[in-house]
């Protein structure tokens, strides 16, 4: 069954010519106007159904087309991630959209001492994002960013003596810190607030953090570099259940996949009916409204370490390697620290250092998963192995397999 979903009572004038500016804007990108030619007006919401889904490809040739600047200040481009050859990106004006977050969403304030712990490297999105969000609040600020094992113990010493109340990051670097602050007996009394974005919660965090920060809640964003953030939710919500800011109009279409349509009057991505990959429906939230509820990827992208990685481009790049016959990938997933990923390899005979150049071609890349493995060096491994695995019921092998280990 098709369902839009939006926090807005009615869908005005101004938010018809923004659907308008979109509509005209992917028609004139040739290589895509033939798909939306039968589109010839939207003079209401219910006209979304006759304009097309568009992917992630299809939004990449928009932006190489359009080219997108913003009316006023600098126009940012970011990276969502991609093959090691090629990212996608998206564009914003300053502030990154996260005056609607800030106005809507509540999860800082003035009195906070706030902790950025995403990674501020190669264009990612996030790291940016939030510093955007803690300037509105007015607070105290830390560009943290990415720092190794050996650093935590100092760190989390330096944050209980500035009294921080507030730290943000991917649920897979909070999952190491928090479990490393456990492990080693360090407590942040003041800390209230732990806000993520980028992966699914970790629920094993929750246990982390009662005994580290007893008094702290979670508080998370949902989006992507694409759509930058549509929806947030509070400790009251269930960690997968979403509310969405009013500038967005989720569909759910067939197998329940969403698609997003963006009604911001400054918006520089042509995001109109896009589909991110990711699967929900609506549910009655714990906080006892309606939310969405964020079922999970049905694409080939899966998240690693808070990366979105390609899986179909990945195995394509290191097929492409001189004595690579075929490829396979393999998270796996551990319960005491973050995940590795695992490049299973057939190789022909005389390929003696496959390994080893397999390994140099994704850490050098400069795009892709390459700034996780350069930080956190044992997070890949490459092995050259007689066979690749399957299934054992079906006989099929798999492009992505993923272990999980206690």
């Amino acid at each position: 069954m098709s369902e839009y979903v939006t926090t807005l009572s009615t869908v005005d004038e101004p938010h018809l010519e923004t659907l308008r500016r979109l509509l005209a804007d992917v028609r004139s990108v040739p290589a895509l106007a033939e798909r939306y030619a039968h589109v010839d007006a939207i003079t209401g919401p219910d006209d979304l159904e006759k304009v097309p889904v568009m992917l992630k490809d299809d939004l990449q040739a928009a932006l190489r087309h359009l080219e997108p600047t913003a009316r006023s200040g600098a126009t940012w481009v970011f990276q969502s991630g991609g093959s090691t050859g090629s990212p996608m990106i998206g564009y914003a004006p300053t502030g990154l959209y996260m005056a609607e977050v800030q106005r809507h969403w509540g999860a800082l304030d003035a009195d906070d001492v706030v902790v950025n712990a995403w990674s501020a490297g190669k264009m990612w999105g996030a790291h940016y994002l939030f510093n955007e969000l803690v300037d509105r609040a007015g607070c105290v600020a830390m560009s943290l960013g990415a720092i190794v094992k050996e650093e935590y113990s100092a760190w989390f010493d330096f944050f209980a003596a500035r009294k921080v109340t507030a730290i943000g990051g991917t649920p897979s670097v909070l999952r190491l810190l928090f479990a490393h602050a456990r492990e080693h007996g360090h407590r942040l009394p003041d800390l209230r607030k732990v806000l993520f974005l980028g992966e699914a919660w970790d629920a094993r965090l929750d246990e982390d953090i009662a005994q580290v920060a007893p008094a702290a809640r979670r508080w998370g964003m949902f989006g992507s570099t694409e759509t930058w953030v549509v929806a947030t939710n509070t400790p009251d919500c269930a960690a997968d259940t979403w509310h969405l800011m009013p500038s967005q109009l989720v569909h759910i279409g067939e197998d329940e996949l969403l698609d997003f349509t963006s009604l911001k009057p400054d918006g520089l991505n042509p995001v109109l009916r896009y589909r991110t990959g990711d699967a929900g429906r609506v549910v009655e939230c714990s906080c006892g409204t309606r939310g969405l509820q964020v079922l999970g990827r049905r694409d080939g992208l899966v998240k690693f370490r808070g990366h979105l990685v390609n899986v179909a481009d990945l195995i394509d790049q290191v097929s492409g390697v001189d004595g690579v016959q075929r490829a396979q990938l393999v998270v796996h997933e551990y319960a005491d620290r973050g995940a590795m990923l695992e490049v299973l390899l057939l190789t022909a005979r005389d390929a003696s250092d496959v390994a080893d150049r397999v390994r140099e071609h994704i850490v050098a890349s400069a795009f892709g998963p390459s700034i996780v493995f350069q930080r956190v060096p044992d997070s890949l491994r490459v092995t050259v192995t007689e066979a690749l695995i399957t299934n054992d019921r079906t006989g099929k092998t798999a492009n992505l397999v993923v272990r999980q280990h206690s």
